[in-house]
């Protein structure tokens, strides 16, 4: 049976058959199959977020900013154990997010003592320089907030942005030769840049999701 990488179907037990191998990925799929909470499309996105930004960024406490299950999260700490610590923070934390928590730490213990995820605004968590902050498909303006707060304290960012036309950012000039959502974005990496930030840029596969631009950050 075919099995789409894209679907909003959730992860369940029936499709624990598809992540058989011993790889790191398939053991994190299992135990999300096994908390029976997750989108597929979800899991994947989390995955190539965590796995790319861990390639580029190493170490520091991971800062998942609108944060859903705090997936993304769990998953850098599990990536580079180097990083100590993962804060997850959402406006409403699902309360499935703890099942989901517990799952992959019984795996990886030392998930249940490293792993925060917790309900709270943006606005209010308190970042250090040394931080990775990520933010996956954080809808419309929520994603400058997520790039304000970094540059606020020079952290290194990651934002998988998504929902461009949900108002909030200013017209950039670009919309005549680029469509609007490409155009937002091009201007989000040249605020960064002007605030002194080396940027990087990549695309998730397209069959996972369209909104696909991952754009990563850091101070020269």
């Amino acid at each position: 049976m075919r099995h789409d990488i894209h679907s909003r179907k959730r992860l369940g037990l029936g499709t624990l058959p598809h992540f058989s191998s011993d790889s790191l990925f398939d053991r994190i799929a299992r135990a999300v199959c096994q908390a029976e909470c997750l989108p597929r499309k979800e899991l994947y996105e989390s995955w190539e977020v965590a796995r790319r930004t861990r390639r580029r960024f190493k170490g520091g406490r991971t800062v998942d900013l609108a944060c859903g299950h705090g997936l993304v999260a769990q998953m850098m700490t599990i990536i580079d154990k180097t990083s100590g610590s993962a804060l997850g923070v959402d406006l409403v934390v699902p309360p499935s997010a703890a099942r989901l928590h517990a799952r992959l730490s019984e795996t990886w213990p030392f998930l249940a003592e490293r792993v925060q995820i917790e309900s709270g605004e943006i606005e209010a968590v308190e970042l250090l320089p040394t931080d990775v902050i990520v933010s996956t498909h954080a809808c419309g303006p929520l994603t400058d907030l997520v790039l304000e707060r970094a540059m606020s304290v020079g952290a290194r960012v990651a934002v998988l942005p998504c929902c461009h036309a949900h108002g909030g950012s200013e017209p950039t000039g670009l919309e005549g030769w680029l469509d609007r959502a490409l155009a937002i974005d091009v201007e989000r990496a040249e605020r960064l840049r002007r605030a002194g930030y080396t940027v990087y840029t990549q695309h998730i596969p397209e069959e996972i999701t369209p909104k696909n631009r991952l754009l990563m950050a850091e101070l020269e």
